[in-house]
């Protein structure tokens, strides 16, 4: 009878053993950082600011995209983050008040237009971000379509080409929350 015992303990502890010691030989999923939704976040070790689940929605032909993203700056001080679209010479900046998110393309919130985007959906395009005096990260961003309902909503509009005769609207210029320099003496 106690051999029966001894050999129901062993059994019972090379089974426990046995289903817990997977993590002795294989890494655990959840120590793995990985984007949780269709965008990419990216953090840039030189500076202050963090991007996160950036995407872009584009129309059909691919000439237009919504920049989708938030926008994350969890230092004391206002930081400015600067996006270089591939192909589009004009850099994109946003201010960011210290402690703050600045989101695009959410509830209640536009998305950021690029104009001349050239990209298909379910392509990338890379995007250069610099924040503060580092040097930046250029990371691959998904560009995706409105086939998903609630990607829908944040398809662009293509600009029409005005009929022979129409005038088109002029640009006003935004004011901007930057200071301009002193005169200098």
């Amino acid at each position: 009878m106690k051999s029966r015992l001894v050999a129901s303990a062993a059994i019972s502890a090379l089974v426990l053993l046995g289903a817990t010691g997977c993590t002795f030989i294989s890494p655990q999923s959840t120590k793995i950082e990985y984007s949780a939704s269709d965008g990419v976040n990216i953090s840039d070790s030189d500076g202050p600011l963090d991007v996160r689940n950036a995407f872009v929605v584009a129309n059909e032909d691919g000439s237009v995209g919504n920049f989708i993203a938030a926008v994350v700056n969890p230092t004391s001080e206002k930081a400015t983050l600067t996006m270089t679209v591939a192909g589009i010479d004009k850099p994109f900046t946003v201010s960011v008040p210290a402690g703050k998110t600045v989101s695009f393309g959410t509830e209640g919130e536009e998305p950021l237009r690029i104009d001349g985007l050239d990209t298909m959906p379910g392509a990338t395009i890379e995007i250069h971000f610099q924040s503060g005096d580092g040097a930046g990260t250029k990371t691959e961003v998904p560009v995706l379509d409105g086939s998903l309902p609630y990607y829908a909503d944040l398809v662009p509009e293509a600009e029409s080409e005005p009929e022979p005769g129409e005038s088109t609207p002029t640009p006003e210029p935004l004011p901007s929350d930057t200071a301009a320099p002193a005169p200098s003496e």
